[in-house]
């Protein structure tokens, strides 16, 4: 693998910040969830420990536990933020969500760069698919390595479940049809990444998420699947 991944569990929702680097040290930060000044000074500190320089940050959607420590980290850096711009609406209700948990929302003082369904990324020597999976949010996306054959899917799909959609913007037909139209069809061997909980992977995610049971129905000519 020539992709080297990081993944750090910050905040009270346990959301999966990764952090991705090249063999020369060129990253990308993709949801940087860190609340509070000790957990961004883990992020901070592993980076410059280990000699890598952020060249962008990620988002795979907005809402308000992926992007706590968005506005600090890119300032830090001066580095660019790419987002799919259905979901700004989402970055302008988050403070409205961290008030009903009981907390209060950093400002979101950056500029977003808009991505779209197809858009291919590269830092260094890292290349990410923008793969468009709408669902959770209207702009949920997944960052897929295609070379490395890693798949980091936010909030769209988890180890053994899928995003909720009971937020505003959220859908549950579409997340439905996210996920079986554009990461079901993925090979298997793929390592997901989600936005909360374990890793997992295309292939037991077909067999063993029950909410996708249908992959488990029996085929027509009497075999399963």
């Amino acid at each position: 693998m020539m992709t080297q991944v990081k993944n750090f569990y910050f905040n009270d929702f346990r959301e999966c910040c990764s952090v991705l680097w090249d063999k020369n040290g060129e990253c990308v930060i993709v949801d940087p969830g860190c609340g509070s000044e000790s957990e961004k000074e883990v992020l901070y500190d592993f980076m410059e420990k280990n000699g890598i320089r952020p060249s962008a940050i990620l988002l795979t959607h907005g809402h308000f536990d992926h992007v706590l420590g968005l506005t600090d980290c890119a300032k830090k850096y001066g580095i660019p933020v790419y987002m799919h711009p259905a979901d700004k609406e989402i970055l302008k209700i988050d403070d409205f969500f961290t008030r009903t948990y009981g907390f209060k929302m950093p400002v979101i003082d950056v500029d977003t760069i808009d991505i779209a369904d197809g858009d291919i990324l590269t830092f260094g020597n890292m290349s990410f698919e923008v793969i468009h999976t709408p669902g959770h949010t209207p702009g949920c996306v997944c960052f897929f390595d295609k070379k490395d054959r890693i798949l980091l899917s936010g909030d769209t799909l988890f180890a053994g479940s899928i995003g909720r959609t009971d937020h505003p913007g959220g859908d549950y037909d579409q997340l439905m049809e996210s996920i079986f139209s554009k990461l079901m069809c993925l090979d298997g061997d793929i390592t997901v990444i989600p936005g909360h909980g374990p890793k997992t992977t295309i292939a037991d995610e077909r067999t063993k998420n029950p909410f996708l049971m249908p992959f488990n129905l029996p085929a027509d000519d009497g075999t399963e699947e």
